[in-house]
């Protein structure tokens, strides 16, 4: 059942963070179906990449692994904008947890975990930019280590296995019991 628009319910600011290939998006689409798709707006860090002409490399491959890839400014823009509009918004991306003006924000904040070793075959099998040599993947892993995992402090944290299958509707019940 999804949820419904109420102008007396309070809204709610909700991240999913995680490494690489945790299944971040396809969760954020997940939920965003659950809580009711005209309700709910998902805003993915991924489109706030600034230019690869604008951003460092490393061993000649564009280094997208640093908070200073997103164009912040304009990603805390969308965010607002979508919390005027819709009831629930879904804040997704490598670096959700990064940036504190966004933490200060979030009612509820969802981490996937993701080994190393899982997050490798993962890495490995996904072919969106080519194939990755291994340094890389151990780079956008260490990356992760460094900018991707919450912070101390975050309100309403849920931790969940990656490397399982995730119960869409336990989860939304959580949320929503979070936001009541």
């Amino acid at each position: 059942m999804q949820a419904v628009f109420n102008d007396k319910m309070k809204k709610m600011l909700i991240g999913i963070g995680g490494c690489s290939n945790s299944g971040k998006s396809a969760l954020a689409k997940q939920l965003q179906e659950a809580l009711g798709q005209s309700v709910t707006k998902v805003v993915c860090q991924d489109d706030f990449v600034k230019y690869s002409s604008e951003l460092p490399k490393i061993k000649g491959h564009v280094d997208w692994e640093q908070p200073s890839s997103i164009k912040t400014e304009e990603l805390m823009e969308a965010v607002n904008e979508a919390r005027e509009k819709f009831q629930f918004v879904i804040v997704e991306g490598l670096f959700a947890f990064w940036f504190d003006e966004l933490n200060a924000l979030y009612d509820a904040s969802i981490f996937l975990k993701l080994s190393k070793n899982v997050f490798l075959e993962r890495k490995a099998k996904d072919l969106r930019w080519g194939k990755e040599p291994l340094w890389y993947m151990e780079y956008i892993y260490e990356s992760y280590l460094k900018y991707g995992r919450p912070k101390a402090g975050l309100r309403n944290l849920i931790e969940v296995d990656a490397e399982k299958d995730i119960n869409v509707n336990d989860l939304k019940n959580n949320l929503l019991q979070v936001k009541s």
